[in-house]
């Protein structure tokens, strides 16, 4: 693997780096130069238009790894600001889509990222392409060291909603603490949604787990 790729123990690294240095980053692969699918524009800031998809009934249920075709090509989903809404937390970098940046009072912090163009990454199934993904950051990353989660997936903020299902990774942070990175990719838009969490020890991370599951919104994509 060839230096100038992110792998997920530097990613894990540079969070918990982050902790002192007081930033913190998401790597998410990006291979252009192997894309053997139509090239898709940039994330944009508005949700696409897609014919054919039924963005109500992808948005009104829950995304398990298994319902990854009902969502159209070429619409990527996005991720929501709502965590800077949190209590404790505040957001230091806001980007397009909703990804970015935020601390927490305890010390944690978490970065989100959505991308897109990760055509070579997909498999025949969106877990598949998940663990992929896992893999390409860090080869020495097994698919039994991913543990299934979930976030939110649309829905009004504060009330019980639908869910999309990731996978996780928990490693211990350097030189101290605890770190986790959740993502997911959707094979049938080509497309991931990353988020990284660094904090001081196992109980302030579990706890930054919870409010990223209630509070950061992995946004359907609209029509």
């Amino acid at each position: 693997m060839r230096r100038r790729y992110c792998r997920v123990r530097e990613v894990v690294a540079a969070a918990a780096t982050a902790l002192v240095l007081g930033g913190c980053s998401v790597g998410v692969p990006d291979p252009r130069a192997a894309n053997t699918a139509p090239a898709v524009s940039r994330m944009p800031a508005a949700p696409t238009v897609t014919p054919g998809h039924d963005a109500g009934a992808v948005a009104a249920r829950s995304m398990p790894f298994s319902a990854g075709d009902t969502l159209g090509p070429g619409s990527p989903a996005q991720l929501s600001n709502g965590l800077a809404e949190a209590p404790g937390w505040r957001q230091t970098r806001a980007d397009t889509g909703g990804a970015g940046e935020y601390r927490k009072s305890d010390g944690c912090q978490a970065a989100g990222k959505a991308g897109v163009n990760q055509w070579p990454l997909v498999e025949t199934g969106d877990r598949e392409s998940t663990e992929r993904l896992f893999a390409y950051l860090d080869p020495t990353i097994q698919p039994e060291y991913l543990a299934p989660a979930a976030l939110r997936w649309g829905g009004e903020q504060g009330k019980p909603g639908p869910t999309v299902e990731v996978l996780v990774l928990e490693r211990a942070a350097v030189p101290k603490g605890k770190a986790a990175v959740m993502a997911r990719v959707f094979g049938r838009t080509g497309s991931s949604v990353v988020v990284t969490l660094a904090c001081p020890s196992a109980q302030s991370l579990e706890a930054a787990r919870a409010d990223v599951a209630r509070w950061l919104t992995v946004v359907p994509p609209g029509e």
